[in-house]
């Protein structure tokens, strides 16, 4: 049985951003019980050399957005990045979810054996079969920022634990 990159990649895509959603708000629960300054947790890092807390959710939501485009061969939806509070974060999930909810399955046939360029034209320039980059590239990045942000909220003493981060499956 062959699993479609559609079923790799979209509902984990969906299932993740959720739950980053969801501990981003039991964050900022825990900001406002303690009161804490909201700012603390969003720019927060686990090292000084690591990106706060506020990019790891952007970066996560780049990769996101970035494999479902190019699997679905639609042009890459280009956010601003200026989320300064976790409103602004929780509107930048919701706005990806959308365009993620957006895609029909349909378009990602073939995808597996599509070639994806990353960095066209420059010195790091990558071509990689569409399965290489969502399995070897694209979920580990994702997993990294989302993790990431897991782990600077749980390491500032926001209450969340492995189901929160998991989501709903």
């Amino acid at each position: 049985m062959t699993i479609s990159m559609y079923s790799s990649s979209i509902p984990v895509f969906k299932q993740m951003l959720t739950s980053l959603g969801n501990i981003l708000q039991k964050a900022e629960t825990h900001a406002t019980e303690k009161n804490i300054d909201p700012n603390a947790l969003l720019q927060a890092r686990l090292f000084p050399d690591m990106f706060p807390l506020v990019r790891q959710v952007q970066i996560a939501v780049d990769f996101a957005k970035g494999a479902a485009a190019r699997l679905a061969s639609v042009e890459i939806p280009s956010y601003p990045e200026t989320e300064q509070s976790f409103a602004d974060l929780q509107a930048l999930l919701k706005k990806t979810l959308a365009f993620i909810d957006s895609l029909n399955p349909a378009a990602f046939e073939g995808s597996a054996d599509r070639e994806v360029v990353l960095r066209p034209g420059t010195p790091k320039e990558r071509k990689l079969s569409g399965s290489v980059y969502l399995q070897n590239y694209n979920l580990p990045q994702f997993f990294f920022h989302v993790t990431t942000t897991y782990a600077i909220l749980r390491h500032n003493g926001v209450p969340i634990g492995k189901g929160d981060y998991m989501g709903a499956y």
